[in-house]
């Protein structure tokens, strides 16, 4: 009898369906077919039942089986006939229920077992309107945690239950795609749009985080895992923040409810579940997409990333315990530990990032990240490649771990003594870029006084190349950010308080500045102005004292030169002759007399009135020209061994005027002395300051620096228009600092050679041009002729000598001639020396030597000055300008030295072309070439250049077009990181546009003959 009974009520279900796929006529008939097996299933609402004329016979329906054919013949046949009639009769909530139940069934478990099969149904088919509506009413009734509750809330096995979950999570995820499809991405439905969808997503899941982690990680944990996975590869944990609305985010949207769950989660659960689920991540690209959106997602605060104030340190370390609440604690060899330490030194972050890692990190794994940062932070990648936010980030996590240590604490004293941290620092001071190298020369201070040493690199006061940085750095170390009160936040008053509270506001936080920057260790003084009973500890009243105030340190200069008080002390006489001057620098040759003790004096007076002694006897004979080779010698061989005040602008200005006012005898002896091995770099720049400001001065062009300007602009200076003295000069050397001379101005020469391209157009439109010329031209005016007269007796003054004279003979020939000399005879030297042992071998790239990065730069820095200067020399277009672009892109091309070509050897073919080179080297040789083009255009339009020497051109536009390609691709050049990332793909970049303008105009008629 069972079977009878079974196979009747299959019998009835399939005249159902069947009845259904065709056209129904009437309305009670429809009613009645839809409501047997929604009764059957027990979600048929009370207002219906009167329409369920014909109920089943038994629960034999299976929905699984029985439920998607009607759900398709409902969808395919029924609303597009009935869809008017229903909703006019307000029945269409009985063909909803087939889809998404309502509210009042919506816990039992056959709504969610028809929810899941409303997916399936819905996205197998073309969608419509209709379909697409009740998607929306599904992704709102029936969100991804009552999914996953119908799914494993059953009987069936879990293999049945993990398939089950598998194409539920992909029908969900595929909603909005096929919903934008289907619409052609225009007029979509408010919640089913990527952004909104996948946010909302993200909020239900975290939902069904907090439900599950009352369960068994066995239970509920792989699903868990698997939907994570699921929203990482849809893009829902990007790796920063979103900046645009349609750009969805888990941690956006979630933080806020996970921080006010794991605050009020006393039993640990929530935390516990969410540090299993980190952990038991299969896959590791996963669990870095998890931790890395979650670290770009903390809050900032409000106001500077370095900021010591208490309210920012209690953003810290409330970020660090929500951090520690979702990550947990674990083992340094573990999975997630080696996940955020990927995470930490292979992406881009700042210095608040590095304050809270190292607050989450400092109970357990501080050790272990001190000794991660510090592989790092002294590596030569790190140091020569790397931009200057990544040398702050690593350096602040490097200083904050310090700081996290006792002073003199065995952890801090390994590091100071260690290998790769004295690496790391002789890597950075010897860097280019001044912020670059003062982040090093910070962390090597700091890691020194922690661990009891002694080490002042000095020149931390002022702006600029990373002082403030230094600053704010030490301020912030002074404190701990896990010492701070996470409540200090919330207790503030708000901005809309009165004028009272804003003023206590203020206040507040003026203290919390104060108190920042005081170490911790140190209690504040505590003044008692209660009364005290005991008699005994009360203090008479004294007078004041009678001593006589100190005096202050300018009236103590003032004694010292009073000459009632210097009684028996030589006084050093000014020099009168060049002669005596020569002899005060270089000193006395022979045996030594009693007067030693004097040559501080005389040094000290021989550089204060150099100057103005070489430029009085500039047309006074031939005294200079016969004692410019020996003052030259001197002066540039001078050290600083006695450490006088301004010694260095003392003596770069008496170069300067020696190659102002005798061009044709100073310029070929300092040339000269500059190839010579036996002066240091920073005798060297002195050489090459002085030649480029010296042409600067004989061209008549002006000088941006206060401090070098010549000596006759302050001896005729108005004196009410000058400070006195003592502030003049201070001014003027504040004014001074900052950067190097010449590199400020070869910076200027080549912003407006790039701007002169668009300044050129207006030339080609005549309209412009005739307007120009209306403006300009001044009219012809009536002169008076003079009639003949007899030639003056008196002879005409000397005249000065311009700079157009001597630049080719003097300047920039032998400078070119003799690099290429001394060029020949280092790599001669170094190939005789190439079969030897390593020890045995010459180097000619080493420190201090001319072939080294940093002197090379200048050189051709220098050179660019002074072929810029000389553009109105009358052999400018035929040798100046062929020989600087060829020097040019054989120093940007070649290498110089065997420790270039061992570097080429050992990185490949790409590293010949542009990163062998060093980035300020490539930087001051496109400079070069850029000047030279700049000034071929201007002076004949390039004519010279792009018929005489094509070969050279197009070799030109081949160099930087490789250099600028490469740095499109994003290879790393040597020493790129600083002030180098922007200035070298600005030059190549100007280098390409020349030599465009310039073969535009004579391609016709270029032959090339390489």
């Amino acid at each position: 009898m069972s079977a009878e009974f079974l196979d009747s009520s299959l019998t009835q279900i399939k005249d159902v369906i069947n009845k259904l796929q065709v056209s129904v006529t009437e309305l009670p008939t429809l009613l009645s077919l839809l409501c047997a097996p929604l009764d059957s299933l027990g979600l048929l609402p009370p207002q219906y039942r009167r329409y369920n004329l014909h109920p089943l016979t038994s629960c034999t329906l299976n929905a699984s089986r029985h439920i998607p054919p009607i759900q398709r013949a409902l969808l395919q046949h029924v609303i597009p006939t009935w869809e008017a009639v229903l909703v006019e009769e307000k029945l269409i909530s009985l063909v909803e229920q087939y889809f998404c139940p309502d509210a009042f069934s919506n816990a039992l478990p056959a709504a969610g077992e028809i929810a899941l099969l409303a997916y399936s149904t819905i996205l197998s088919l073309s969608l419509t309107e209709q379909s697409i509506q009740l998607l929306c009413r599904l992704s709102k009734g029936f969100p991804i945690d009552r999914l996953h509750r119908a799914v494993f809330s059953g009987s069936t096995s879990s293999e049945r239950q993990s398939l089950a979950w598998g194409d539920c999570l992909r029908n969900v995820f595929s909603v909005p795609a096929k919903v934008a499809n289907a619409l052609k991405g225009k007029d979509l439905p408010p919640g089913l749009d990527h952004a909104t969808y996948f946010n909302n997503l993200s909020l239900r899941c975290e939902v069904l985080v907090n439900a599950s982690s009352s369960a068994p990680l066995q239970e509920t944990g792989t699903s868990v895992c698997q939907l994570l996975a699921k929203l990482v590869n849809v893009g829902v944990f990007p790796p920063t923040q979103p900046t645009t609305p349609s750009q969805p985010s888990f941690f956006y949207v979630t933080l806020p409810t996970i921080r006010s769950r794991l605050e009020n989660d006393t039993p640990g659960q929530y935390s516990a579940f969410w540090n299993d689920i980190i952990r038991f991540i299969p896959s590791v690209l996963t669990q870095q997409a998890i931790l890395t959106s979650l670290l770009s997602s903390l809050s900032r605060p409000p106001t500077s990333l370095l900021s010591p104030l208490s309210v920012d340190r209690g953003i810290v370390k409330r970020e660090a315990i929500l951090l520690r609440g979702v990550v947990g604690r674990f083992e340094p060899q573990s999975e997630v530990w080696n996940s955020i330490l990927a995470i930490a030194f292979g992406r881009e972050w700042n210095e608040f990032h590095a304050r809270i890692l190292v607050c989450w990190a400092a109970q357990a794994l501080l050790v272990t990240l001190l000794e991660k940062v510090l592989e790092r932070w002294g590596t030569p990648d790190h140091v020569k490649h790397s931009l200057l936010s990544r040398h702050h980030y690593l350096a602040a996590l490097l200083l904050l771990c310090v700081s996290y240590f006792p002073p003199s604490s065995p952890q801090v004293s390994s590091i100071a003594i260690s290998s790769s941290f004295i690496s790391g620092i002789g890597l950075y001071i010897s860097h280019n870029d001044n912020s670059v190298r003062r982040c090093g020369m910070l962390v090597a201070e700091v890691v020194a006084k922690r661990a009891g040493k002694q080490l002042d690199f000095g020149d931390w006061d002022g702006e600029g190349d990373g002082r403030p940085w230094a600053r704010d750095i030490r301020t912030l170390i002074a404190g701990l950010d896990m010492d701070a009160d996470v409540k200090v936040e919330q207790n503030l008053p708000s901005s809309h308080s009165s004028e009272t509270s804003g003023d206590h506001h203020t206040m507040d936080n003026h203290e919390d500045v104060v108190t920042a920057k005081l170490p911790k260790s140190k209690k504040p003084i505590q003044i008692d102005t209660g009364y005290d009973s005991d008699d005994s500890l009360t203090g008479y009243a004294s007078p004041s004292s009678s001593r006589s105030v100190s005096p202050t340190p300018s009236e103590l200069e003032e004694i010292e030169k009073d000459p009632t008080l210097r009684v028996g002390v030589k006084k050093i006489p000014q020099p009168v002759y060049l002669v005596q001057l020569g002899t005060m620098v270089r000193g006395t040759v022979g045996l030594k007399t009693g007067e030693d003790t004097q040559e501080v004096d005389k040094l000290e007076v021989a550089l204060t009135c150099a100057e103005e002694l070489i430029r009085r006897k500039r047309n006074y004979g031939s005294e200079l020209e016969e004692n410019a080779p020996n003052l030259v010698y001197g002066f540039v061989g001078l050290q600083d061994n006695y450490d006088l005040d301004d010694f260095d602008n003392k003596r770069q200005r008496a170069v300067n005027a020696l190659v102002a006012c005798c061009p044709r005898i100073a310029a070929p002896s300092i040339i000269e002395e500059f190839f010579k091995n036996q002066y240091s770099t920073e005798q060297r720049y002195v050489m090459l300051n002085a030649l480029a400001l010296g042409a600067r001065e004989l061209a008549s062009l002006p000088i941006f620096s206060s401090a070098l300007q010549p000596v006759s602009n302050s001896r005729t200076a108005f004196p009410s228009k000058v400070l006195p003295p003592a502030l003049h000069e201070r001014y003027i050397a504040a004014a001074s600092q900052g950067g190097g001379v010449v590199q400020q101005m070869l910076d200027g020469i080549t912003r407006k050679a790039m701007d002169r391209g668009s300044e050129g157009v207006a030339d080609k439109v005549p309209q412009l041009v005739r307007e120009r010329q209306l403006r300009i031209r001044k009219p012809a005016k009536v002169t008076e002729v003079m009639p003949n007269a007899p030639a003056p007796l008196i002879p005409n003054p000397p005249q000065d000598t311009t700079f157009t004279e001597v630049a080719a003979e003097f300047f920039i020939v032998p400078f070119i001639n003799r690099f290429w000399l001394f060029l020949r005879d280092e790599q001669a030297r170094e190939e005789r020396t190439a079969l030897r042992e390593t020890l045995h071998q010459y180097r000619g790239a080493g420190t201090g030597l001319i072939l080294n990065p940093v002197v090379l730069a200048h050189f051709l820095s220098t050179l660019a000055i002074l072929v810029h200067a000389a553009q109105n020399a009358s052999q400018w277009l035929a040798i100046v300008a062929p020989e600087a672009l060829e020097l040019a892109v054989t120093l940007g091309t070649r290498p110089l030295s065997r420790i270039d070509e061992e570097v080429g050897d050992h990185a490949g073919e790409t590293q010949n072309d542009a990163k062998a080179k060093e980035a300020s080297v490539l930087t001051a040789a496109l400079e070069l070439a850029l000047i030279v083009l700049d000034g071929c255009l201007e002076l004949d339009g390039g004519r010279s250049m792009g018929l005489e020497h094509t070969a050279l051109l197009f070799g030109t536009e081949e160099w930087a077009g490789k250099v600028f390609s490469h740095l499109e691709k994003g290879v790393l050049v040597e020493g790129g990181g600083g002030a180098h990332e922007i200035k070298l793909k600005r030059a190549a970049a100007g280098v390409l546009l020349k030599v465009e303008e310039l073969s535009s105009k004579w391609r016709r008629s270029m032959v090339d003959i390489r």
